[in-house]
């Protein structure tokens, strides 16, 4: 066979392998509990977006995020390791006296892992993992990035943290105007119009502010939900209509991918990075506590994964996941191959519809913190099988509690069973010493 024909043979195959794997959308939202979704139980909440994709896909019922805020968890997402183990224990912030992370360099981000492999890799939204060279977006694995390199946001429209401007477009500082929302949604529903002109998958992070605090939803949809929610409460009406405003720009990003012919082979995943935020009116459903602690309400969230052809339509799923599994499913989806360690376990059989991931592997959850509640030590939380045995507070006991029995976490059941306290606590121990060998600071 003569050199260019073979040359041009091998060309077409590549380029018809590359474009045979799945584009992919993974849309995170901030602090968005495990009950405010109608799709998991609200009654006084729309969410026509995120239902659908429910509707068309897998809903999880026993997704856990790695750490019950925002940093650790998005470590977690990114890598497909536990936290500490990549250097994030805590909040990553602005300030350097109450910063209690430094995500690790030498960690192969999932960006980088499938730009490796021929994903164009984008990134619009709240990074929260770095703000200055070589932790940035751009530096880890995203080859466009449009969003907001900080932690919180300050004001939704001014989009200030401390009084600085952490927008950014790639490297450069931008001005935009309007509610970050709209502004997340609009750049993701671009980015997908641009990548028409490439047979190339892409990859594509929408991670949103939404609905973390300030609860900031334009005036126009509070009005909408207190004259829907006749005697509404208006602290949850300010949180219900950012919800649903969020889930009005999900809807857009959806609608792209159908009008530019992608949502036949996109998999589209959405979850949260921690619980909802009781005091500013969130509902983590019938669960204990909320965002911030380990307790089951801080740290089991909602998680919708769709995937035309490949998952049963309208299913609900009860297998053991974490954030950091996220990772090797998306690269199993992608056939990418992870030639280093990882935490985490793909649930990809499970989302097409076969066996669970085992059901009894000891899931490990954690918090570094600093203030006078935290004083720059950790809370944990490790599950095993049925039990779980919490550290709610360093200056308080371990609690032990069997989640098949008693979902909500009332019965401290320690005293009663001290053989399996013992063995949750020796492996939690193993677990802090084994994290606490990677610096952070």
């Amino acid at each position: 066979m003569p050199r260019l024909l073979l040359l041009l043979l091998l060309s077409f195959w590549t380029t018809a392998t590359v474009a045979q794997r799945p584009n992919i959308v993974l849309i995170v939202a901030d602090d968005l509990g495990y009950g405010d979704l109608s799709a998991y139980g609200a009654e006084d909440l729309h969410s026509p977006a995120l239902d659908s994709l429910a509707s068309d896909g897998v809903r999880f019922t026993q997704f856990y995020a790695n750490s019950p805020v925002c940093s650790p968890t998005r470590a977690s997402l990114l890598s497909g390791r536990y936290p500490p183990m990549v250097g994030v224990p805590g909040v990553i912030r602005t300030h350097a006296t109450d910063n209690w992370g430094k995500l690790a360099e030498d960690v192969q981000l999932l960006p980088e892992m499938l730009r490796s492999h021929g994903y164009h890799t984008a990134m619009v939204g709240k990074w929260h993992l770095g703000l200055e060279p070589p932790h940035r977006p751009i530096d880890r694995g995203f080859e466009h990035f449009e969003g907001f390199l900080g932690d919180m946001m300050d004001d939704y429209y001014n989009h200030r943290r401390h009084g600085l401007n952490y927008m950014r477009h790639g490297e450069q500082v931008i001005h935009p105007e309007g509610h970050a929302t709209d502004l997340f949604s609009d750049w993701a529903v671009r980015y997908i119009e641009s990548r028409t002109v490439s047979p190339a998958p892409f990859f594509l992070y929408l991670a949103y502010n939404a609905p973390h605090t300030p609860i900031q939803p334009p005036d126009e949809w509070v009005a909408r939900i207190q004259e829907r929610e006749l005697g509404i409460d208006t602290t949850r009406a300010k949180l219900v209509a950012l919800i649903e405003h969020m889930d009005d720009g999900i809807g857009k990003v959806l609608q792209a991918l159908h009008e530019n012919g992608y949502d036949d082979n996109t998999l589209v995943m959405f979850v949260s990075d921690n619980g909802g935020q009781l005091n500013v009116g969130a509902r983590n459903g019938p669960l204990r506590d909320g965002k911030g602690t380990v307790y089951e309400g801080g740290i089991r969230v909602p998680a919708i994964a769709s995937w035309p052809g490949h998952n049963s339509p309208n299913t609900e799923n009860r297998a053991l996941l974490t954030t950091m599994d996220i990772y090797p499913t998306l690269l199993e989806a992608a056939r990418v191959r992870i030639p280093h360690m990882i935490d985490g376990i793909s649930f990809l059989d499970s989302f097409r519809g076969g066996p669970e991931p085992d059901s009894d592997r000891t899931l490990f959850f954690s918090r570094r913190e600093g203030g006078l509640r935290f004083s720059g030590k950790t809370i944990e939380a490790v599950r095993k099988g049925p039990w779980k045995l919490v550290h709610n507070s360093p200056y308080a006991p371990l609690e032990l509690y069997n989640l098949e029995q008693d979902p909500l976490e009332t019965t401290d059941l320690s005293a009663i069973e001290p053989e399996i306290f013992r063995q949750l606590a020796a492996a939690l121990r193993q677990y802090m010493q084994d994290s606490g060998r990677v610096p952070w600071q």
